[in-house]
């Protein structure tokens, strides 16, 4: 934990002790981290004198928060009306088999993580797929293998022993 608060030490600043910063400490720990350990949860707790519980419901309650890390490749499945419309569910399951992942998790190399969000803003380009910052339009399920093909090898280099 003293490791962690040394890590946190720039966002916990004197300033903001708070709990009106609560959600914007949170916001902060997410954007150094990539998601909201538990860890840091009871430090944020600590640092604002609040109990614990009343961080975890605040980050609970917001679905803008994580609490597991994101892969290095995130996918993210657009489920927005056109989205869904348009066959979303269907993509969202064919990339959910092909990662061998649930939504919300991790691939166990790390490599990719699997969400849904609410809207892109991509509806004309319906169903669509974000990885890393490219946009995937129209996906159906059999372009998930493809896509991933082509994003799979590169993450899966690795050099060989001479």
């Amino acid at each position: 934990m003293a490791e962690l608060k040394q890590e946190l030490a720039d966002i916990l600043i004197e300033r903001k002790k708070d709990r009106r910063h609560l959600i914007s400490l949170l916001q902060q720990v997410q954007l150094k981290f990539g998601y909201i350990s538990k860890e840091a949860m009871l430090a944020i707790a600590d640092f604002l004198e609040i109990p614990e519980s009343t961080v975890y419901g605040i980050a609970t309650f917001y679905n803008l928060f994580r609490f597991k890390p994101l892969g290095k490749h995130p996918v993210k499945v657009c489920m927005g009306t056109a989205c869904h419309l348009a066959g979303g569910r269907q993509v969202l399951e064919a990339m959910a088999r092909e990662l061998d992942i649930q939504v919300g998790g991790i691939t166990t190399d790390q490599e990719f993580s699997l969400d849904r969000v609410a809207c892109i803003g991509c509806c004309a380009l319906a169903p669509v797929v974000v990885i890393n910052d490219s946009v995937y339009p129209r996906m159906t399920p059999p372009k998930v293998e493809e896509v991933l093909v082509i994003i799979k090898p590169a993450s899966g280099d690795k050099p060989e022993n001479k």
